[in-house]
């Protein structure tokens, strides 16, 4: 389900139970689309979520954690000038649309009280939040600049009057009258959800397709069954998260006609939890390919220059094997250098190496014998010396490039949280200049804490700088290390020197989980005492040698892994 006129509906009435009366302590943006306000209310603290994200627009309460940026945009400077210490009077819903009013009011530096209207539109790729003033009817600012030029019906700009999206005609759900809601019932030129969405205003196309199939398993009971559905969402939420193949659904109520095609579904306390339920990893994909983008690109270029490198260098390596033929070459030249013509570019002299067969030798024919003798020896000459280096060469290549594929593998599964700690490890090991030399250095990232069923810890490591810190330092020698086998990943430990069968297990399906290959079945995955690890001299971080190890294959879920979270 989209975050339909519906769902706003709803919403609006919870964040209304939670917050109202509540005073704004705190203002951040996490995000360029994202606004969070801390709102102190009924003696706690709420972080509210307001969301202009073209694909994840949205307005919710929210548990998630997130970063602000080192300077602050003007956005959020505007607003903690105008809001901080502001009081929430109401919140409201403009019709049935989706767009959210925030009503607060504060007093200025010369003590008169100010009205200020916080609006939330969320409409896809043209959402926005913008501030009000509620006395001139004029914007303050908002978080998307939209001018004339772009949008001939409004501008959204500092400033300007503050004029609302166009209207809809269609009917609001919530004020029709049973008369005009049997009308436009009546008048469906057939029973579907694309029908319902003509006629009422803030339909999703899940929720009208929900009406739809009701009505259709009794045709004669339209108006009845209308009073039944808007009579559950007025008194018995049932906030549900719906799989269905591989698309996922989010309903304010338990919706047959996904609830009979649905694979797996979960019922949530609240609207809030749910979408953090639902918005949670694509969302943080989404801000991870954004603020991650810079270290992607890096990243990937330094592969491509490095297994460029190395194809040479197997190349020079393969050469090198002929190296003996060169030398043969050049002293077959010398020995018979009246039998070569000048010009020539080929000549076929006895090969007293080979019996004296015949060997046909290439030429250049703008060279004197003599040179194109010397040109072979030369040859040989550098390959014979290019050997001596060529496999530390390309075990430099290929550690190099071991690393990089590491650092790949750990930006698919980072958070926005565990960006600052890859971007520090590949500043510190020469891949990034380091933009700001005098910020103040700031505390490492911490592995993150797991409990197995039968309550012991276990650590993961979610980079190479927290991966040799793990093993190496945190670790005892006789806990528990795990990794997948062979290929990039996580280091994970368990705390205990003889953990049980399960607890195993579920540390397996983390190392897994926490690896390139998290969505494949059957991962094997090492593990052995910490004791039998140990990490070469000069190695990148987070590669580690050990032996005596055992291997387990698991495959990982991720309803498992959020289990296992502390």
């Amino acid at each position: 389900m989209s975050f339909d006129g519906i769902f706003t509906h709803l919403m609006v009435t919870e964040l209304n139970q939670r917050l109202l009366s509540g005073r704004v302590t705190k203002l951040h943006q996490p995000y360029p689309n994202e606004v969070v306000l801390v709102i102190r209310a009924r003696g706690k603290n709420h972080k509210l979520l307001l969301s202009a994200h073209p694909t994840y627009a949205r307005v919710q309460l929210t548990e998630m954690a997130y970063a602000n940026p080192d300077t602050p945009p003007n956005f959020i400077m505007m607003l903690r000038k105008h809001l901080e210490g502001a009081i929430l009077e109401e919140i409201s819903q403009a019709d049935n649309d989706r767009v959210i009013h925030f009503a607060f009011s504060r007093r200025d530096e010369l003590g008169d009280v100010q009205n200020l209207l916080l609006i939330v539109e969320l409409m896809g790729r043209h959402s926005t939040i913008l501030l009000m003033n509620q006395q001139s009817g004029k914007i303050l600012d908002a978080i998307k600049h939209i001018g004339s030029s772009q949008n001939s019906y409004r501008s959204l700009l500092p400033g300007v009057a503050y004029v609302a999206p166009p209207k809809q005609e269609t009917s609001n759900p919530f004020l029709a009258k049973d008369q005009e809601v049997f009308e436009r019932l009546s008048r469906l030129p057939e029973l579907s959800g694309a029908a319902l969405q003509r006629q009422f205003q803030g339909l999703g196309r899940d929720t009208a397709d929900e009406l739809a199939y009701l009505m259709s398993q009794r045709p004669n009971e339209k108006l009845p069954v209308w009073h039944e559905f808007f009579k559950r969402l007025a008194t018995n939420l049932a906030p549900t998260f719906y799989q269905v193949g591989t698309k996922e659904f989010f309903t304010p109520i338990t919706y047959q006609s996904l609830a009979r095609l649905a694979e797996e579904s979960h019922l949530f306390p609240d609207l809030s939890s749910l979408l953090d339920a639902f918005y949670h990893d694509k969302a943080e994909r989404d801000r991870v390919k954004q603020q991650g983008g810079e270290l992607i690109r890096k990243v990937e270029n330094e592969l491509k220059r490095n297994r460029s490198k190395l194809a040479k260098r197997q190349k020079t390596l393969k050469d090198s094997e002929n190296a003996e033929e060169f030398r043969q070459k050049g002293e077959l030249l010398t020995t018979f250098l009246y039998q070569v013509p000048r010009g020539a570019s080929t000549v076929e002299l006895a090969n007293y190496y080979d019996e004296d067969r015949p060997l046909t030798i290439a030429l250049d024919p703008a060279l004197t014998p003599n040179q194109n003798a010397q040109k072979y020896f030369t040859r040989y000459q550098k390959l014979k010396n290019a050997v001596k280096l060529i496999h530390t060469q390309i075990a430099e290549s290929e550690a190099e490039i071991n690393y990089l594929e590491s650092v790949v593998a750990q930006l698919e599964i980072a958070g926005p949280l565990d960006l600052a700690a890859i971007r520090e490890e590949l500043t510190i090991q020469g891949y990034l200049k380091n933009r700001n030399p005098k910020k103040r250095k700031e505390k490492p990232s911490q592995p993150e804490h797991f409990q197995s069923s039968d309550g012991t810890e276990i650590l993961v490591g979610k980079n190479n700088l927290q991966n040799d810190q793990l093993t190496l330092r945190t670790a005892k020698k006789t806990d528990i290390w795990l990794h997948a086998k062979n290929i990039p990943g996580s280091h994970v430990i368990i705390k205990s020197a003889s953990p049980s069968e399960t607890t195993l297990l579920e540390a397996a399906e983390l190392a897994a989980y926490f690896s390139k290959y998290r969505q494949s079945a059957q991962v094997p995955v090492d593990y052995v005492q910490v004791k039998h690890i140990r990490k070469p001299n000069g190695a990148k971080p987070g590669y580690v040698i050990y032996e005596n190890q055992k291997t387990l294959y698991v495959t990982p879920e991720e309803s498992q892994i959020n289990r296992l979270r502390k």
